[in-house]
């Protein structure tokens, strides 16, 4: 039986950690450069206006860094960190993607853009900790960071 103090050393997670971080590295990229498709994302029409143009351009690029550092985060944890780290990171991930999802909810629509992949972030972030995390024989021993 698996012990919940003791974070998942299941290599499964940790490459499901690193790709979600993938994820969020695209996604960032994607706001960076491509702002207007960006907003597609959160079904919202992009500007008419230059002047709002060029605000909603740079706060998708705000939520783009954002996006990378997340990102970011799970793979320095995932390979240099600690495993309790790698899996609390994760879990706010997904709760950044639900959050993601309320804003657009309030704004009228795009709520299952973000809301469709939150519990998976989760349900990885949460199996990272440990709760069923069983003596497998792919579990790898983590780095040495704890």
């Amino acid at each position: 039986m698996s012990n919940p103090a003791r974070p998942s050393s299941s290599l499964p997670l940790r490459v499901a950690a690193t790709v979600f971080g993938t994820i969020f590295i695209g996604f960032g990229i994607n706001a960076v450069l491509r702002p207007a498709h960006a907003l597609t994302f959160f079904e919202l029409a992009p500007p008419k206006n230059a002047a709002d143009a060029r605000v909603i351009d740079a706060l998708l690029a705000v939520y783009g860094v954002r996006d990378v550092f997340m990102g970011a985060a799970i793979y320095a944890a995932a390979y240099f960190g600690s495993r309790k780290a790698l899996a609390w990171i994760v879990l706010a991930a997904s709760g950044v993607a639900f959050a993601d999802g309320l804003i657009c909810r309030f704004n009228g629509q795009g709520e299952w853009n973000h809301w469709g992949y939150a519990p998976m972030v989760a349900g990885v972030g949460s199996q990272c900790i440990g709760h069923a995390d069983p003596a497998a024989p792919w579990s790898a021993p983590a780095p040495n960071c704890s």
